[in-house]
């Protein structure tokens, strides 16, 4: 019978996505019988981000400071704002295109058989952004999904209602694909050639 605290590291492994039984389990045993001193820093740093990163109180990225530094640079130009599903996603179009507008970042998409409606997206939020009159196009950047799809029809009409214009990104994302996953290229084209969003 192995250790309960064995036990216990494999089982904290598991909650990363794709990491199965035999995943975490290859990677207790490889941090404890070869890399203990790199155990303890990622030990270090995971407790580090854990306290001391939250959201942007503005576009709800992932921030140390209460207003990422995206947003609170002067050089971004506020009347265009990207609306994209991840962390993930904002930063594969950060290095992909020389996009230089402000993002919102819906930490998700909508799915009602999984209790995220409006509400767990921030989107009262941004509804008041979108009120207050600086962004004048809403590029809408969610992922070529089903849920996607619905999320991107919804902030459409929700930009349409406050006199803003939406735009998609163009075709030639895969359809059910993610962003974070697509080529530079590839995303950098959809970027510059969106057009205007349907809802």
């Amino acid at each position: 019978m192995s250790s309960p605290l064995l036990e216990q590291l494999i089982e904290g492994l598991r909650v990363l996505p794709g990491v199965g039984a035999k995943s975490a389990q290859r990677m207790a045993y490889h941090l404890l019988e070869r890399d203990r001193e790199g155990a303890s820093r990622l030990a270090e740093r995971l407790q580090a981000a854990v306290e001391r990163i939250r959201h942007c109180v503005q576009c709800r990225d992932f921030s140390e400071a209460e207003v990422c530094a995206i947003c609170a640079s002067a050089s971004r130009d506020r009347s265009v704002l990207c609306i994209v599903e991840t962390p993930a996603d904002r930063l594969a179009i950060e290095q992909a295109t020389g996009y230089r507008g402000l993002y919102f970042v819906l930490q998700g998409r909508l799915s009602p058989l999984d209790g995220i409606g409006p509400r767990q997206l921030g989107l009262d939020l941004l509804g008041a952004r979108l009120a207050a009159g600086e962004v004048r196009e809403m590029i809408i950047a969610t992922n070529p999904t089903v849920e996607g799809e619905a999320t991107a029809h919804y902030l459409a009409q929700m930009a349409r209602a406050a006199g803003v214009t939406p735009s998609r990104l163009a075709q030639g994302l895969p359809l059910g694909g993610e962003l974070e996953y697509v080529d530079r290229g590839t995303l950098a084209h959809a970027f510059g050639q969106r057009s205007e969003a349907s809802g």
